[in-house]
């Protein structure tokens, strides 16, 4: 219904459950659950909470996946790279792979910056949208594996 590639999608939910695809995988130290890790304020905006994806199956949350793609960016998104920033950092979604998303010693977004620390590749102070996009290439890479 999106449009999208599936492939793009499983890879995100793959990623951001940690290879589980759980419907309940939580983020810990974070509201953030399921598939693609909704935080409470966003299940609140969709007309359900974290504790209620928790308890639906996969496939009942994807209904909640698809309605969150339809509210953020679903007809902006062109790639593999945008299908991610669309749930990581909306504002990414169509920006080059040198936008400077986070920055760790200056702007608004340090705590964001703090929490995804790890993607900041040589550790140079900031995440670009590459740096973001290079872990879910990975996590499309690795689900490649498993295609017959």
């Amino acid at each position: 219904n999106l449009s999208l590639q599936p492939n793009w999608l499983m890879a995100v939910m793959a990623y951001e459950t940690r290879y589980t695809f759980s419907p309940a995988k939580r983020n810990p130290g974070s509201t953030a659950t399921g598939l693609i890790q909704f935080l409470q304020s966003t299940a609140i905006g969709l007309g359900t909470t974290t504790s209620r994806l928790a308890r639906m199956s996969a496939v009942e949350q994807l209904d909640y996946v698809e309605k969150y793609y339809e509210s953020v960016a679903a007809p902006r998104i062109q790639n593999l790279g945008d299908a991610y920033l669309a749930v990581l950092f909306p504002p990414g979604v169509g920006r080059p792979d040198t936008y400077v998303m986070w920055q760790r010693d200056t702007g608004k977004y340090q705590r964001e910056y703090a929490a995804n620390s790890g993607m900041d590749k040589n550790n140079k102070g900031y995440i670009t949208r590459g740096d973001a996009v290079s872990v879910v290439n990975e996590s499309y890479r690795e689900g490649g594996r498993f295609a017959r």
